[in-house]
């Protein structure tokens, strides 16, 4: 099985729809049974949930993101190295450089689903400009290195030189695997070669405080074929946990996973993001090495943060100060950070262990993080973003307004672009392939793993499968598959969600109900219909009793999608710090959400003129019951800032 075609340089971009290979995907282990799906196989219907957003991604929010790092100078830095100007302001942050990247990593991918020549015009415009910034010997970056500016391999700790090389790598990793060795791949491989001189076992006995490094040089080690690539992940993943950088103030070696080695850490620690895209580096070296103990050790983390470390919507991230994991139980709802990017880093991860082991379970996280963290970023538009993703408001946004630069993150309002603007480029590359982790391939079988409408054309080791994918998920909980094309041995799977203990599928041996993880169809042939109903009755989600910040509260599901209360749909004289959801009292759905009993306070929450704390214990008077709508977290604050909560205190049940 050809997994990527190469074309020369110098080939004319009209051959570009021709040159594209249909298998090509972020993630090829080059170990193991299991693949995702090719970028050519999958097809979503353009109506569809993630169809929408795909498109918009392509029609808006790549450029949105060009624009913006235009606009403020993060290309002009690879002008100004280029042309050898002393530099008396960097544009931006030391870390500037990694979004030209991201950017560049979507591009490549878009590029790849949908044959559009402005697209690779512009990418290859980008692309120059990076070139043309590069020195002699690899090293690549705007902010050291250069007159005006620090030496290079100066600050290790915050310098994200390295951090910013792993995003280049990714990005040109995609042009790779979509049959395109070309300049950007150029540029990466000499960065990349710089990198293993600098850093080898000869060389500079350290490593970035920002991982990423890692998983990009991995994953260009499977691009390339070239294996000194993943033994110098490897060497960075081994140097890690030894207390080797310089802590700044405030900050802990815990921020930078440099506290414990990777084998003795018990659950991700520190910041979010850092941790999450260590780890995805860490499988990949794992599996293509062979090392089942590190697999093993990575999956009992993933285990012990999804049970201890993670918000209901998938989001990780209690802290807003280093914007890392708390400790077990540490789940603020009011204070969560669940920044954007971690919710991509998440999915890098879960998605690896999907591929490694086959469990269900990761695809779950993945399919709850996706529709509540990744979906509630970007507005309908893909012009303004969440950047972290708290479960409670308390105070209705406002602090952004224009078209000016976001300064704070933690913000209750989309924004165009923020100081630290990671999140936009980071969706955008993520929506670019994400129709890639549709299915799994292996051997004649097919699975299922995400459900949107539209087709599949997967090939097997027996020839192909072909299917339609008929459904409105989530608003609708039925998802009908019909083959079209089956060679004689090909088998079909479909994930049953773990929130799912109802489901009903049917087919052509009979019908009947299933339980959560994998619905093993069988061998399948054209003509065949599977359907797979799950029930979206809204339910109601308890947290566990050692969640102190979420004690009496509870919250409100509806197949994959969490549901959230906002001040918007609140009636006149009602304020959100004063009402209790009636547990005991019907849950009806209503659109795309629910309809819930509210018991209400009055507007003072009944304790006006008293202080906060009282001897005897008492409670504010009801004052009258309401029947208010949830929505899906994913689109709060889309009509109106507003305040927002997805942990309702609970009166009456459990």
């Amino acid at each position: 099985m050809t997994d990527s075609l190469r074309v020369s340089p110098t080939a004319d971009p009209a051959d570009h729809a021709l040159t594209t290979s249909p298998l090509a995907r972020p993630v090829i282990p080059a170990e193991g049974p299991r693949r995702g799906a090719g970028i050519g196989e999958v097809s979503w219907s353009p109506d569809s949930f993630w169809g929408r957003r795909q498109q918009v991604n392509a029609d808006a929010t790549l450029m949105h993101c060009e624009t913006w790092i235009e606009r403020l100078g993060w290309l002009g830095n690879f002008d100004r190295v280029a042309r050898a100007e002393v530099t008396e302001e960097h544009a931006g942050w030391q870390f500037a450089d990694s979004e030209v990247y991201k950017m560049l990593e979507g591009m490549a991918w878009e590029l790849a689903r949908s044959t559009d020549e402005t697209l690779l015009t512009r990418f290859e415009s980008v692309v120059a400009r990076v070139a043309a910034a590069q020195d002699d010997d690899g090293y690549l970056c705007t902010a050291y290195g250069h007159p005006g500016l620090p030496p290079r391999y100066s600050d290790m700790s915050m310098g994200h030189e390295l951090y910013n090389v792993g995003h280049l790598l990714q990005a040109a990793v995609a042009r790779l695997r979509t049959g395109h060795d070309d300049l950007l791949v150029d540029v990466a491989r000499r960065a990349a070669d710089h990198v293993c001189r600098e850093f080898g076992p000869d060389g500079r006995d350290t490593l970035c405080g920002h991982p990423e490094i890692e998983v990009g040089l991995a994953e260009f080690g499977r691009a390339t074929g070239d294996e000194r690539y993943i033994t110098q992940a490897e060497l960075f993943l081994t140097r890690r946990g030894h207390g080797t950088l310089a802590v700044p103030p405030l900050l802990s070696s815990e921020y930078f996973q440099d506290d414990t080695p990777i084998r003795d850490a018990e659950a991700f620690r520190g910041h979010a993001v850092r941790a999450l895209y260590l780890t995805a580096g860490a499988v990949d070296v794992a599996v293509d090495h062979g090392d089942a103990e590190m697999l093993s050790i990575l999956e009992a983390q993933w285990q012990r943060t999804v049970e201890r470390r993670t918000y209901l919507t998938g989001g990780m991230g209690s802290r807003h100060q280093d914007e890392g994991f708390g400790e077990d139980w540490e789940l603020p709802p009011d204070r969560a950070y669940c920044e954007t990017c971690a919710g991509v880093a998440s999915n890098m991860v879960s998605w690896r262990l999907l591929l490694a082991t086959g469990d269900a379970k990761y695809g779950d996280l993945m399919e709850r993080t996706l529709f509540n963290v990744i979906a509630a970023s970007p507005d309908a538009a893909g012009t303004a973003f969440f950047y972290s993703n708290p479960l409670q408001v308390r105070v209705a946004g406002g602090e952004y307004s224009g078209d000016g630069v976001n300064m704070r993150a933690e913000g209750g309002v989309r924004a165009p672009w923020f100081d630290v603007s990671c999140c936009p480029n980071n969706v955008a590359r993520t929506l670019a392939s994400l129709h890639t982790y549709t299915a799994l391939v292996e051997g004649d079988e097919v699975s299922l793993v995400l459900y949107n409408e539209g087709v599949i054309d997967v090939q097997t080791d027996g020839g192909r499968l072909t299917a339609r994918i008929d459904t409105r998920y989530p608003d609708e909980g039925a998802i009908a598959v019909t083959v079209l094309e089956a060679a004689p041995e090909s088998t079909l799977r479909l994930r049953v969600p773990s929130w799912a203990g109802d489901a009903r599928v049917t087919g052509p041996g009979g019908a009947g109900s299933v339980e959560p993880g994998w619905w093993d169809a069988g061998r399948v042939q054209a003509g065949d219909v599977l359907t797979l109903e799950l029930d979206l009755s809204p339910r109601l989600t308890w947290p566990d009793r050692r969640i102190d910040a979420m004690r009496g509260t509870v919250a409100v599901e509806r197949g994959p999608l969490v549901l959230c209360l906002e001040s918007t749909d609140l009636p006149d004289g009602a304020v959100i710090d004063d009402v209790a959801l009636a547990s005991d009292g019907p849950v009806t759905p209503e659109g795309d959400g629910a309809t819930v009993t509210l018991r209400l306070g009055d507007s003072t929450g009944g304790f006006a003129g008293r202080p906060p704390y009282t001897a005897a214990a008492s409670a504010p008077e009801t004052t009258r019951d309401a029947r208010v709508a949830l929505v899906p977290y994913h689109r709060w604050g889309e009509r109106a800032p507003s305040q927002m909560r997805v942990m309702i205190p609970a009166s009456g049940g459990a």
